[in-house]
């Protein structure tokens, strides 16, 4: 089945849908965009660790400070 075919088919079951299903599956789309966010900002961090772009707690704790000022 193709990603349109499938997009079809989840608008007919949103719209076909009681309530509780409708919200189940918001919650369930939500939650699996907040994990590709999430992911992808892992990997970002890994990415600055292995380029050695990283901070000392000192260095971190004089940063907040300046936020403060």
């Amino acid at each position: 089945m193709s990603t349109l075919e499938l997009k079809q088919e989840l608008h007919q079951l949103i719209n076909e849908g009681d309530e509780k299903f409708v919200k189940m599956f918001y919650e369930m789309a939500k939650a699996y965009s907040v994990q590709i966010k999430k992911d992808k900002m892992i990997a970002e961090s890994e990415e600055d660790i292995k380029a050695g772009k990283i901070y000392s707690q000192i260095e971190v704790q004089k940063m907040i400070e300046s936020w403060k000022e």
